[in-house]
């Protein structure tokens, strides 16, 4: 209980803050994703902003001293927004997105467009004098109409002494365009000097073009990393019917209230959370469980958002809406676990936040060390070196490394019944070598059945006996008793008077019926305290059944047993390939139950399970945690009570059940909403595929940075005489970009 309590008590703590997700828009760049981040850090009231480049989006974590405007003013103060007050603001960012990439398409084509002509008469009539003044004339609106947003990004970002990529993109052009200028306006002032003016018209358009043409592609790739995202919202209506005065009203889905009465007909999706109040059918709940075959919904039957009604129609009374329905809060769980970082990426952030002024200086010691060494084309050559070297700098590659793979893998996930809650999990998965796994409900259906009734050879009236025993069951609150009422209701027996019902904790209950004697439903323990004889052959089969992992129950009366009932939670069918397939990769596996060790053992054995403790207590399960990880174990725990809620917080990567408790689904870091236990090894294959992905992508970011630069810089000039020409450079930058995204997006198309 101590430990639900601190639980309960850590919830209502995050509550008294917001954590919320807001779509940003006027990024551009990795290092735009750092100011916004530390804008809003800055921002009083502010404890954590996680900001994902790739999907346009920012986790905030806030108290109640400020408010969604505040944080909105903080952004737009330097160029940037978050999109509130809106009912869908996920659609409205979809809108502005969309706008965007069609904004930037119609620009890079009109600056190819007029780029073309530029780029012939720089390279093949570059001493035809009135081709300066037409490729002059071309650039002015490629750069400053077409390219803007490059320089009033930069000018809003140097306002507050930041930098970002459209501060190098921004630097390269202008300094090009100023130069060329400056010769075609005054070309003899390098003639007198013997020296040949050159324009480099074709160099700052050809960059300009390059870098939109990248910024197209990476926006249509970043698109299809939040697929998942739109196919999950995808599956909820935008209108419903309604019954009020008895008469269907047709309103949209945002007009919905807690309490109405919908109607759904065969072939709808179910547009709320609900409870059925008339009707009946079969829902495909399929994109909840994972189960393909339809579940039969009668009065009082749970109906979830998403779900899709098959036969018949029926009506139900709306109990969660908006952001409350288990479909939103699927939602709202991909969104944040996209939105969150992985370890590495903070190591990444701090490079990006760093790299654009680093590249900066890089630029102007090239600059001042080509002026030294450069002879007689010094200047030019400085120029050029140190504008290459601005423009061939990426630190969006570096920045979409990580957060591009986690969407990705997240979305594959979701695709396979695995909701991911944060980045660090799915990172972490991949290096787990024990999973510990809960009884009741993960390996078993957690679902107990009567398997077995036999009754003393010495009792008689035995259906007399039957509706006591029911009588009994049907008052105790127990798992156990409702299998048993289950049973005994099928055998149409009806129920009696109950006087005197008391339940014995730990043992059974007793009860007198009425014009009778006392009776006793339990275990072996209530015989004992109530010296009462069991049958050495009843004994026997009592044994034999405990030995089958079977859970015995004894109903007797004041004297002897009169019956005993077997109980079994019927063991998953994917439970055993599941944890062969764990062994396979070198896991070792290991199961804790509360039930006692005859019980245990043979589960254990069924499932090939060859570590396992019986009779555990919810603070032996953490404990039991601990030891693993104290032998320097990286454990996965999986379970779906509260009683491992505490198990999950002490697991490196915690792994909730979807048809298990609230609170173990709010600890635990995955959820698989299915209960085919096959979505374990997957999930930690999934971990293993996403950060290859990342670590691929890193490094190839690093790499083209690393190796980029000094080419930019010159160094081969002293070798093989060879300079790198600016507009290649942006071509270059555009394309690193777009090949890690194009990378992460691999990983869509592989098989778990």
């Amino acid at each position: 209980m101590e430990t639900i309590n601190l639980i309960e008590q850590e919830k209502l703590a995050k509550k008294s803050g917001n954590k919320k997700t807001f779509p940003v828009t006027g990024m551009t760049c990795a290092a735009c994703a750092s100011s916004v981040e530390s804008i809003l850090v800055q921002t009083e009231g502010v404890s954590k902003a996680s900001v994902n480049f790739a999907n346009s989006s920012v986790l905030v974590d806030y108290d109640g001293s400020i408010t969604d405007e505040n944080l909105q003013n903080a952004l737009r103060q330097v160029g940037y927004d978050i999109i509130i007050d809106e009912e869908n603001p996920g659609e409205v960012q979809q809108e502005l997105q969309n706008k965007h990439y069609q904004d930037i398409k119609k620009r890079t084509i009109w600056s190819a467009i007029l780029t073309l002509p530029i780029f012939v008469l720089g390279m093949f009539y570059m001493d035809w004098v009135p081709g300066r003044w037409i490729s002059l004339a071309f650039t002015v609106p490629i750069l400053f109409w077409f390219g803007r947003s490059f320089f009033i990004n930069a000018f809003k970002q140097a306002r507050h002494g930041k930098a970002n990529m459209d501060t190098l993109v921004a630097l390269s052009t202008g300094i090009a365009f100023l130069f060329s200028v400056f010769n075609t306006f005054f070309p003899e002032f390098w003639l007198n000097q013997g020296i040949e003016p050159h324009v480099y018209y074709e160099a700052a358009t050809v960059i300009i073009t390059f870098i939109s043409l990248g910024k197209v592609l990476e926006e249509k790739a970043k698109s299809n990393t939040s697929s998942a995202i739109k196919k999950l919202m995808g599956l909820q209506p935008k209108t419903l019917k309604v019954i009020e005065n008895g008469e269907e009203i047709e309103i949209p889905i945002s007009s919905v209230q807690v309490g109405q009465t919908i109607l759904v007909r065969p072939g709808e999706k179910i547009p709320v959370d609900g409870k059925v109040s008339k009707g009946n059918s079969f829902v495909d709940e399929s994109m909840i469980t994972g189960e393909p075959i339809p579940v039969e919904k009668v009065r009082g039957e749970k109906v979830y958002s998403g779900t899709v009604n098959q036969k018949g129609s029926f009506q139900f009374v709306a109990e969660k809406v908006g952001g409350e329905t288990l479909l939103s809060q699927i939602i709202k769980m991909v969104q944040e676990a996209q939105g969150s970082k992985a370890p590495v990426q903070k190591l990444v952030d701090k490079i990006a936040g760093i790299f654009v002024p680093v590249v900066m200086g890089i630029s102007l010691i090239t600059f001042i060390v080509w002026m030294s060494m450069g002879g007689e084309n010094a200047f030019s050559q400085a120029l050029l070196t140190s504008v290459a070297v601005l423009v061939i700098a990426c630190p969006c590659a570096l920045d979409l490394a990580t957060p591009t793979a986690i969407m990705v893998g997240i979305g594959k996930g979701a695709e396979n019944n695995i909701l991911i809650k944060d980045a660090e999990s799915l990172e972490l998965g991949h290096k787990v070598n024990a999973v510990i796994l809960d009884k009741t409900g993960t390996i078993t259906e957690g679902k107990p059945v009567v398997t077995d009734i036999l009754w003393s050879d010495d009792t008689m009236h035995r259906d007399k006996y039957k509706r006591i025993l029911l009588a009994i069951e049907a008052q105790s609150e127990h798992p156990l008793a409702e299998a048993v009422v289950s049973y005994l209701k099928s055998g149409n027996t009806t129920s009696g008077d109950v006087l005197n019902f008391q339940s014995i904790t730990g043992k059974g209950v007793q009860a007198e019926i009425r014009n009778d004697s006392k009776y006793y439903v339990g275990n072996r323990k209530l015989l004992i305290d109530n010296n009462i004889r069991i049958e050495p052959s009843l004994n026997q089969q009592a044994e034999s059944l405990e030995d089958e992992a079977k859970t015995v129950i004894f109903f007797a009366d004041g004297k002897q047993v009169l019956a005993i009932m077997a109980i079994a939670d019927k063991i998953k069918a994917t439970s055993k390939n599941a944890i062969e397939t764990l062994r396979e990769k070198d896991i070792e596996v290991y199961m804790l139950t509360g039930d006692n060790d005859k019980t245990a053992a043979a589960v254990a054995k069924e499932v090939g399970i060859q570590h396992y403790r019986s009779e555990v207590l919810p603070s032996d399960k953490a404990e039991f945690i601990e030891e693993l990880q104290s032998q320097g174990k990286i454990v996965a725990m999986v379970g779906d009570g509260i009683n491992d809620s505490h198990a999950l917080a002490q697991a490196d990567v915690s792994i909730a059940m979807g048809k298990g408790s609230d609170i173990a689904m709010d600890v635990a870091k995955m959820t698989l909403i299915t209960s085919n236990l096959q979505s374990i090894p997957k999930a930690l294959e999934l971990s293993k595929r996403t950060v290859l992905g990342i670590r691929q992508n890193l490094f190839w970011a690093f790499i083209y940075n690393i190796i980029g630069i000094p080419i930019a810089a010159g160094v081969l000039y002293p070798i093989n005489g060879f300079l790198l020409d600016p507009m290649i450079a942006g071509a270059a930058m555009a394309f690193s970009s777009v090949s890690v995204v194009a990378n992460s997006l691999r990983l869509k198309r592989v098989e778990l």
